[in-house]
C-alpha cells in the first residue's frame, strides 16, 4: 500500500521561509512525478508545483520565482523549498505522487501539512 508523509509544515512570519518534505513509501517503482497542492478552507485543492521523471518542473504563476521542487537522493522523495512567504501562502499543503500506465494516471496523496504565514 502506497503511503505518503509530509512533514516540515508550520508557522513562520511574511517573508519568512519553510521546507516540506514528502517521503513515499509501499511502491517497487519510481512514481513518474512528484508534486505539491495546497488547500485552504472553502476551497478547491490547487496545484503547487511537479516534478517528473526526465522532465523540468513546472510550477504555478503564483510561486514562480519563490518555490523550488527538487527530489530527494532517496527512492520516492520530494521536497518544496518555500521562500519569500506570503500571508496567502497559509494552506494545508499536500503532496502528490503519480504513476502513468498507458492512458491512466494513478494519484497517491499525503495527509497534508499545516503552513501559516503571519503578516
Amino acid at each position: 500500500q502506497v503511503q505518503l508523509v509530509e512533514s516540515g509544515g508550520g508557522l513562520v512570519e511574511s517573508g519568512g521561509s519553510l521546507k516540506l518534505s514528502c517521503v513515499g513509501s509501499g511502491s517497487r517503482f519510481s512514481f513518474d512525478a512528484m508534486a505539491w497542492y495546497r488547500q485552504v478552507p472553502g476551497k478547491e485543492r490547487e496545484f503547487v508545483a511537479q516534478t517528473s521523471s526526465g522532465g523540468s518542473p513546472n510550477y504555478a504563476d503564483f510561486v514562480k520565482g519563490r518555490f523550488t521542487i527538487s527530489r530527494g537522493s532517496a527512492k520516492n522523495t520530494v521536497d518544496l523549498q518555500m521562500n519569500s512567504l506570503r500571508p496567502e501562502d497559509t494552506a494545508v499543503y499536500y503532496c502528490n505522487a503519480k504513476m502513468f500506465r498507458m492512458q491512466d494516471t494513478t494519484n497517491y496523496w499525503g495527509q497534508g501539512t499545516q503552513v501559516t504565514v503571519s503578516s
